[in-house]
């Protein structure tokens, strides 16, 4: 379920260029997630200040019922700039019987990136554009646009293993209720793509708040076992 893993990624746009909206800053944000309309568990996405930078930190956790038959238990940090450059991200994945553990540094300078595999000690370098963000940067890079129906945003996703072409369309504005109450959204829905070949899983689709904060209350992915949906249940 390394569903910010694949969650859509950075944001530039192709047809429009937004301004910024909000800048990154502390929030802790708690979802409920549901699996194929089970309660499966609960999500944490909390941003911390950490010197001139910032640390954003992600874990998911299934609970006991489905830890029972697919035990769920993901970490992915992200370490980025005020203007939410990404300098270093680390996943630690353990879902079923598959286990991740990577990290990857920036570089923006040279457009390279190091990726580390702690599992097997595999170190790779890849090429990477000056529009690219990590899993979790992509997302806080999103927030930060003027978001309006009928954008079209392009970017590059670097998940530690590959370099990823993605578009994100902002679609309709919505109002959603939640256990927290109602919401007026903004949908934004993506494709990621390799080689022209598009991804089967990941490809989310957000539910924002209609604001500059736009805070992901809603968030839909495809996994390999069926749909994931984190619903905003906490928000501090």
């Amino acid at each position: 379920m390394k569903f910010l893993a694949l969650l859509i990624q950075s944001i530039l746009l192709v047809t429009i260029w937004c301004s910024p909206a909000a800048a990154i800053g502390p929030e802790r944000l708690v979802y409920d997630v549901s699996w194929s309309g089970l309660n499966a568990g609960t999500a944490v996405l909390e941003v911390a200040a950490q010197g001139d930078d910032f640390r954003i930190l992600n874990t998911i956790a299934s609970n006991s019922f489905v830890s029972v038959f697919f035990r769920i238990d993901d970490k992915t940090e992200s370490t980025v700039s005020r203007s939410v450059k990404p300098k270093s991200f680390k996943e630690k994945i353990s879902e079923g019987k598959f286990r991740a553990h990577r990290e990857a540094t920036f570089n923006f300078t040279t457009h390279q990136a190091e990726s580390k595999d702690l599992l097997t000690n595999a170190v790779k370098r890849d090429a990477i554009t000056a529009r690219t963000y990590d899993n979790l940067s992509s997302i806080y890079f999103l927030r930060s646009l003027q978001l309006a129906p009928g954008q079209s945003i392009s970017f590059e996703i670097y998940d530690t293993r590959h370099l990823w072409k993605a578009e994100a369309k902002v679609g309709h504005r919505e109002e959603i209720t939640t256990s927290l109450g109602k919401f007026k959204t903004i949908m934004v829905t993506s494709q990621l793509t390799r080689d022209g070949i598009p991804a089967k899983v990941g490809n989310p689709t957000f539910w924002f708040t209609d604001d500059n904060q736009h805070i992901p209350v809603r968030i839909k992915t495809q996994l390999k076992v069926g749909e994931i949906t984190l619903t905003l249940a906490k928000e501090k």
